[in-house]
């Protein structure tokens, strides 16, 4: 193998050096050095663009593949002109982050200065995001998984919004403890306060996020408890091929999602498109024009609200409409939101 073993040795040293010994003990790492050791990869692939803390670009299959790193979510780099959403502000630290991915990677260039890393899947199943990312766990030539390795040295939380990790979940959390309790990183009270009080700054407030990102956590395990227990009908929106064979056979079932978004029809009729990373198997829930006002208490938008409970199941015959897989609802009795609202500070 021919990246840089000594420099990248080194390097990971001085980064989890910092580990100064714990006042407790946590659960044994997979490693004695870090919880992010894993299998060497087999196959490789070729890295043309570090996007960001998260988000890579690769070669393969003859063509560029962007990866969207699992159970992960660096903090927004700075970007001009570029909106930020209240969740997601654009930090130093997310700058910081990139720049640190950037040199961090660097290390693992071969004599030609070709990078390459190798993919992991939760079960070996390949999915994508909204988006079209390829959605893995990225791991290093010398086995370390850098998706754990964001998480165990701050520069990331364990980013469990779209479920708890099928990969990792027990690594995530032991990481994340780690680096709370040495403060590193995101969890260093001092991250991305200006040295002068007058200047503006961004923090991310984590303490309103992760609140609301374990009811939905909770709500997906919830829903994939019962998808192994082998319930009849029941079915994930996010499932295209799923979705798509139940809208052909007419079938009654019960699906698990949450609005992305809402069309208010000409006819007065209210649709909601549940998220799906397929725009062809999307479901669209109808509620015909005469059954709107049903909904009026039901706070059928607050579903897709941020800092809400987002996930809810919706019952009744899905069906092959105009634009694609479609479920008609006329009473909020079909709706069951999938739990409680999130407690926050």
């Amino acid at each position: 193998m021919s990246f840089r073993p000594f420099a990248r040795a080194a390097a990971l040293a001085l980064a989890l050096a910092a580990a100064a010994p714990l006042a407790r003990p946590l659960a044994a790492p997979a490693h004695p050095q870090t919880f992010a050791r894993c299998e060497v990869p087999t196959e490789l692939f070729e890295v043309v663009k570090v996007v960001d803390g998260d988000t890579l670009h690769i070669q393969r299959g003859g063509q560029v593949e962007k990866l969207r790193l699992l159970s992960v979510d660096t903090e927004e780099k700075l970007t001009p002109g570029m909106q930020s959403s209240p969740s997601k502000p654009q930090t130093v630290f997310g700058e910081e982050t990139r720049l640190w991915a950037e040199a961090f990677l660097d290390e693992y260039r071969d004599a030609a200065g070709k990078l390459s890393i190798g993919l992991r899947f939760p079960g070996g199943v390949e999915a994508r995001d909204v988006y079209g990312r390829l959605l893995c766990h990225v791991v290093l030539p010398d086995g370390i998984d850098f998706n754990l390795l964001l998480v165990e040295l701050g520069k990331s939380p364990y980013f469990n919004k779209y479920g708890n990790s099928l990969l990792d979940h027990e690594r995530f959390v032991a990481a994340q403890e780690r680096a709370r309790h040495l403060k590193l990183g995101i969890w260093d009270p001092s991250t991305n306060v200006p040295a002068d009080p007058e200047l503006p700054s961004a923090r991310r407030d984590y303490a309103r996020l992760m609140p609301w990102w374990q009811v939905r956590a909770d709500a997906i395990e919830g829903f994939r408890t019962r998808a192994a227990a082998g319930e009849a009908g029941l079915l994930s929106a996010e499932d295209a091929e799923a979705v798509k064979r139940a809208a052909a056979a007419g079938a009654t079932v019960e699906v698990f999602g949450t609005p992305d978004r809402y069309f208010d029809e000409r006819d007065g009729s209210l649709t909601v498109l549940l998220r799906s990373s397929a725009k062809d198997g999307a479901v669209r829930v109808v509620i015909p024009a005469d059954a709107v006002a049903a909904f009026e208490g039901f706070d059928l938008r607050g579903l897709g609200e941020e800092f809400r409970q987002n996930y809810a199941y919706v019952k009744g015959t899905l069906e092959q409409g105009p634009r694609g897989p479609q479920l008609v609802t006329r009473s909020p009795a079909a709706w069951r939101r999938a739990g409680p609202e999130p407690k926050l500070p």
